[in-house]
């Protein structure tokens, strides 16, 4: 692209971008075109095409020169932009943290869907004497965390990850949505922060669940750039999700909900892991929106 020729303006540019990502192979050409050229100037994407015939200076032209140049290396449109949309809400993101992901909606509306008559409506004005408890493992973003402690207002809320810097993410989301009041952060590994008292109503994760071998076989947008830790889930992609599966059940009161991202193949294998703790009476699978089953969700048996 010549920043010499002129005038550039925004119709012209979304052109010529949109045509050089996909001669290049960028994911999504029109859409990161879009969003990019959009992020630079301050304006919608609507207002692109509102203000079509809009020249650039050449401080604005510079400047998406630079993001092309990114995007075109692989780097995610997520974080040039440091904003990712999710459950409609605008969420932060930095390279700490994995981009929030349609699939992970899935989770949000399958947990509503089993919750959120029990736990939805506030039950008195001012702090209820003994709070119902929720927990996030593997906040990451705070995308699941903050998405639900808005819809779930009675619910307080932990969250817990082993990243410090996704930590700080995650408090800003909170912040940013106005439930950051509602939510306690925490540092460390799984459930390893916490007593293994049977104190939760709700305990939902989104862990890392790629196998090794799809891990090497990943776009580079995603292998080269999201927080390996995030996404790696060992080598058959259960490593930390059978840990939670174990232990989960000594952490929900009876009556309790658990709610796990799974990948795709990996629900079956995940029933099995929760129906080895005869520790549930409820074990059922949500399809995404592919049809694959992606959530698996398990209440707690009031038996034992």
């Amino acid at each position: 692209m010549s920043t010499t020729q002129l005038p550039w303006t925004i119709l012209s540019l979304l052109q010529w971008t949109t045509g050089y990502f996909e001669e290049n192979g960028v994911s999504e050409p029109r859409a990161s075109a879009e969003i990019l050229l959009a992020h630079t100037l301050g304006l919608s994407r609507l207002d692109l095409y509102l203000r079509h015939d809009q020249p650039l200076t050449p401080e604005e032209l510079a400047r998406f020169k630079a993001l092309i140049v990114r995007r075109r290396l692989g780097e995610p449109v997520a974080y040039l932009t440091g904003h990712k949309e999710f459950w409609s809400l605008d969420f932060l993101v930095t390279p700490a943290t994995l981009i929030p992901r349609p699939e992970t909606e899935v989770l949000v509306e399958a947990v509503l869907e089993v919750c959120g008559g029990e736990a939805g409506e506030p039950r008195s004005p001012g702090p209820p004497l003994n709070p119902l408890l929720a927990l996030d493992v593997g906040v990451g973003s705070g995308a699941l965390v903050v998405a639900l402690a808005k819809e779930l207002p009675d619910l307080q809320w932990l969250a817990v990850d082993i990243s410090a810097a996704a930590l700080q993410v995650v408090r800003e989301n909170a912040r940013r949505h106005g439930v950051g009041e509602r939510i306690a952060f925490l540092q460390g590994d799984l459930l390893t922060p916490f007593k293994p008292v049977p104190c939760l109503r709700l305990l939902v994760a989104n862990l890392p669940y790629v196998p090794r071998v799809e891990w090497e076989q990943l776009p580079r947008e995603i292998r080269d750039y999201e927080p390996r830790g995030a996404l790696l889930g060992g080598e058959d992609g259960l490593d930390l999700i059978k840990q939670v599966c174990a232990q989960a059940h000594h952490y929900l009161q009876a009556g309790g909900w658990l709610g796990l991202e799974v990948g795709a193949g990996q629900a079956g294998s995940v029933m099995g892991f929760l129906d080895n703790t005869k520790a549930y009476d409820t074990l059922k699978t949500v399809d995404d929106y592919q049809g694959i089953p992606r959530v698996v969700l398990a209440k707690r048996s009031k038996r034992n």
